[in-house]
């Protein structure tokens, strides 16, 4: 049986400069572990019994970034589902996708976390190492460019 893990892939719009895209204003939130190769991730973790995925996400956003789901709007129409190995066994992540409500909301990190950025889509890029998760915060935001 695969490993189940729910997440949201989080961002924000800043105040734009009159010369630049909409786009170019969107900030992703990333956590970064502060257990193993402290890799970047959006929040995200186990399946607990009993729950759905969504409250999984939910549940994890609040432990790991201590944001609310009232403090997040839910955009309708995206979801992703990654699966790959972990040590030595299958893994799967669904995400969802959602708005900061207020920019400025504070993030309270959990004990699994030692830091947390704001990223733009290239650096978020970089600071996801992992190719699936690159991919799909490029995916993320041609999604949120075909909405505006």
């Amino acid at each position: 049986m695969a490993v189940r893990a729910c997440g949201l892939i989080i961002y924000r719009r800043l105040q734009p400069a009159p010369s630049s895209k909409v786009t170019d204003s969107i900030e992703y939130l990333l956590l970064q572990t502060s257990y193993g190769t402290h890799h970047w991730t959006p929040p995200k973790g186990h399946v607990d019994p009993g729950e759905d995925d969504l409250q999984t996400a939910f549940r994890e956003t609040q432990e790991e970034a201590g944001l609310q789901a009232s403090q997040l709007t839910l955009i309708e129409g995206y979801k992703k589902e990654l699966h790959y190995p972990v040590r030595g066994k299958p893994k799967t992540v669904v995400y969802w996708l959602a708005e900061m409500k207020d920019c400025n909301t504070e993030i309270k990190l959990s004990e699994e976390h030692q830091a947390f950025q704001w990223l733009k889509l290239e650096d978020a890029c970089k600071f996801a190492e992992y190719e699936d998760m690159q991919a799909t915060l490029k995916e993320v935001h041609q999604f949120l460019c075909s909405r505006e």
